[in-house]
Parts: structure tokens; C-alpha cells; sequence
């Protein structure tokens, strides 16, 4: 299995940066994919970003051009760099690791963007 810690989150304001990290530990080397969730109160989990150990990304719809994730397979850590943030990207951003087998979650990391 894979642990997942997440760091980085915090109180922004509108218009800051947002730099989310996410450390994997245990069975890296089955993971094929890293991913970036969020959910906000009220809504539906939506996908910000994921990247194949290939080193694909790819980005949802609501934040593309604003944020760039990227992969470091040797250490097994995936970052989110969140730019021109807005109030609605306010939630709890979960890092998630993907293998043919399973999915891990970590714990989350409370985001706020202030208006």
C-alpha cells in the first residue's frame, strides 16, 4: 500500500499562489498515476490535476492555465502549483496516487482563498 502526506495548504488571497506538496511512501513503484482532487462544502469532489509517471499532465476545466502539476518519480512527491487563485478554489485539495490495483488517498489539505 501507499501513505500519501500532503503539506502546503493555508489562508491566501485572491490573486496569490499556492504551492501543495505530496509525499508518497510504501509500494511507489506500482503507482502509475499522481492526481490532485478538491472538494468544497456543498459540492462534489472535482479533479484539479492529475500526471502519469510519463509524465503527462492533465487539468480540469475550472483551473486550467492557472495551475501546473508536476511529478517527481525518484522521490515519489507530486506538487501543485496553484497561481491566480480565486475564492472559488477554496476546499480540501486531497493528493491521490493511482496503481493497477489501488487508490490512495491522503488526508487533505485545507485551502482558502480570502475575497
Amino acid at each position: 500500500q501507499v501513505r500519501l502526506v500532503e503539506s502546503g495548504g493555508g489562508l491566501v488571497q485572491a490573486g496569490g499562489s499556492l504551492r501543495l506538496s505530496c509525499a508518497a511512501s510504501g509500494t511507489t513503484g506500482s503507482i502509475t498515476t499522481m492526481a490532485w482532487y478538491r472538494q468544497a462544502p456543498g459540492k462534489q469532489r472535482e479533479l484539479v490535476a492529475d500526471i502519469s509517471t510519463a509524465g503527462h499532465p492533465n487539468y480540469g476545466d475550472s483551473v486550467k492555465g492557472r495551475v501546473t502539476i508536476s511529478m517527481d518519480n525518484a522521490e515519489a512527491t507530486v506538487s501543485l502549483q496553484m497561481n491566480s487563485l480565486k475564492p472559488e478554489d477554496s476546499g480540501v485539495y486531497y493528493c491521490v496516487a493511482r496503481a493497477p490495483v489501488f487508490d490512495a488517498w491522503g488526508q487533505g489539505t485545507q485551502v482558502t482563498v480570502s475575497s
